[in-house]
């Protein structure tokens, strides 16, 4: 019986350690601004770990926003369309009586393209 105990505390010893040892990390994990930033290495050759952007980089970051900008503009132009066609349809059927399958594909399109300019603003 005492072999069983032994043995069943040495297993119990053994499993908290790490356990202990665990949650230990995480409390100073958790501190966060307490704790001072590891130290950076530095090294002479590699004085400055960014290097500055190339005319070339800037140039293609630029166009790729211009891209951007024009297609959100064509969405937003599109999406104007869209929910001027939706505004004119509703008005012209009456929706207390019947609900058109048209008008709810519109509406899904109108919130797609929505959301896709919203995704595309955000960057």
């Amino acid at each position: 019986m005492f072999e069983n105990r032994r043995r069943f505390l040495a297993v119990l010893a053994g499993a908290g350690a790490p356990l202990a040892l665990f949650g230990r990390g995480l409390a100073a994990q958790g501190r966060g601004s307490q704790a001072s930033p590891p130290p950076v290495p530095h090294s002479p050759d590699n004085s400055d770990a960014r290097e500055p952007e190339s005319p070339n980089a800037k140039s293609a970051t630029k166009a790729v926003l211009e891209a951007n900008d024009k297609n959100i503009k064509k969405d937003v132009e599109k999406l104007y369309a869209l929910a001027s066609e939706l505004k004119a349809e509703v008005e012209k059927t009456d929706s207390v009586q019947v609900l058109s399958l048209g008008l709810l594909k519109k509406a899904e399109e109108i919130e797609r393209l929505a959301h896709e300019i919203k995704s595309r603003a955000k960057g």
